[in-house]
């Protein structure tokens, strides 16, 4: 498919997906689990023989399955009709504001790089420099052979730009969160979850065996209501929550929950993922956006790979604690393997940069502004993102989200769509993650595209889409 009017793209793909065209047909279930027997014979000891192939290789495990049915059918409709599959697609070049995927130059709103540090030569040069003086790997877990001098330099950098005594490097961003709250809480303890945290804190409540309750999303009441019936049957209880949501780009009520949290005897984890280089004046998080001491938090999590252009993960509190996860804690420092030196070599130069060049920080908060302004201008639904550079488009629905996205890539840009079971059912979006490399003429063409790629699906399906303009006027 070449036609490069984003409206006939649109009506075209919408058509193809309507007639039928739709790739391969999900796997059978019943198919899988007959070949594999029904039952699994038995030997003369009792003990049940092997299954069989399908069996112990796990083609018919659930999740192996919902993998073939629900992307399989896709990767081979979009190879049908002719497009790029946009899962795994690789960048073939350093993924900044524009970047290179299936052989072309593309405006990139996909990727978390806020501040472009990936791309800068500092940050490459440093991670170099640290391969060269340490090797690509340290090829031990920290505390028997594995410690190196960057480590302990970006810890205490870490620790000077929140406030604290100490902290701790991982190598991991995910792990960072599940271990974390894995060794924190046990099965006598509490877990309250904002409604949209994150799987990885998901994952570590689960490790724990604590039980884990949700308040509404970033609601404060909601917080004090479950905490108000809850809390006495509890040893001890965290709330976790997040500095700037990743699917809805809205800023956490730190202050007031952190008051909620102190009454009820609650100590607090937040996770600074997205909002760590890209709220507070110079980029420093939450932290700095509310002007708190470090103590006003008892553990602050981030990562290295949004804003500073590295990969891995961190945890900021009080000496004893980071003591705890750097002596204990399984998965953060103990029974794993350390961070590769280019890692921190690559995040310590993010940080130098990040002090030295505040202007990246104030472009990309203009940047943030001006899509958000001109979003709204095209009459677009963009939820509950504010004054962040993470901005949903909604569309409702799963498919116009999902065609969208095939269609922008078609015309140049790369944006994620974000369907269920990611978000929940009816609240699927466009993702657009804004850098401070981003131009206005970026934003703008791709905001004209969306328009009109959007207007063309609605046209063709005569599905109603979620729009601001429309219940402005309704």
């Amino acid at each position: 498919m070449t036609d490069n009017n984003p409206r006939e793209l649109a009506r075209a793909l919408l058509a193809r997906h309507a007639s039928g065209e739709t790739g391969a047909a999900a796997p059978a279930t019943d198919g899988a689990r007959t070949t594999n027997g029904s039952a699994s014979a038995t030997t003369a000891n009792g003990h049940s023989a092997p299954r069989g192939a399908a069996h112990t290789s796990f083609r018919d495990h659930p999740g192996v399955l919902e993998a073939g049915q629900r992307f399989g059918r896709f990767d081979a409709w979009v190879e049908q009709v002719g497009l790029v599959n946009p899962y795994y697609l690789p960048h073939e070049g350093v993924s900044g504001a524009v970047t290179r995927m299936a052989d072309r130059d593309v405006v990139n709103f996909s990727s978390f790089g806020y501040l472009d540090l990936a791309a800068d030569p500092r940050v490459r040069h440093a991670a170099k420099d640290a391969i060269d003086q340490y090797g690509t790997s340290a090829a031990a877990v920290r505390i028997v052979a594995g410690e190196l001098p960057i480590y302990r330099s970006l810890e205490a950098e870490i620790a000077r730009v929140y406030d604290t005594e100490a902290a701790l490097v991982t190598a991991s961003g995910y792990l960072t969160n599940a271990a974390a709250v894995g060794f924190l809480l046990g099965k006598r303890d509490l877990a309250v979850c904002d409604a949209l945290i994150h799987h990885s804190v998901v994952s570590g409540t689960e490790w724990s065996r604590c039980k884990r309750v949700s308040f509404r999303h970033n609601d404060p009441e909601s917080l004090e209501t479950i905490l108000k019936m809850s809390r006495r049957s509890f040893d001890r209880a965290m709330v976790i929550i997040e500095g700037l949501y990743s699917m809805d780009g809205d800023v956490v009520r730190l202050p007031e929950i952190i008051e909620v949290a102190r009454r009820y005897d609650c100590s607090i984890m937040i996770d600074e993922a997205h909002s760590f280089g890209t709220l507070g004046a110079t980029g420093h998080g939450v932290r700095e956006l509310f002007d708190l001491p470090g103590d006003a938090v008892d553990v602050w999590m981030g990562t290295l790979s949004k804003a500073l252009g590295s990969v891995g993960g961190y945890l900021a509190g009080n000496r004893e604690l980071v003591d705890g996860f750097k002596y204990v804690a399984g998965g953060l420092s103990m029974y794993t393997a350390a961070p590769a030196p280019s890692a921190i070599g690559a995040a310590l130069a993010g940080l130098e940069v990040l002090r030295d060049e505040p202007e990246r920080v104030t472009r990309l908060r203009h940047n943030s502004e001006y899509f958000h302004r001109r979003a709204k201008e095209y009459g677009f639904d963009i939820g509950m993102s504010e004054d962040s550079p993470i901005i949903p488009v909604m569309t409702g629905a799963d498919e116009p989200a999902v065609l969208a996205a095939l269609a922008m890539l078609q015309r140049g840009f790369s944006v994620n769509a974000i369907t269920h079971p990611v978000v929940p059912a009816g609240e699927a979006r466009l993702r657009f993650f804004i850098n401070c490399r981003h131009t206005e003429q970026h934003m703008d063409q791709a905001l004209a595209t969306l328009r009109e790629v959007l207007d063309g699906l609605a046209d063709t399906a005569g599905q109603q889409f979620t729009l601001a303009h429309e219940e402005q006027h309704s």
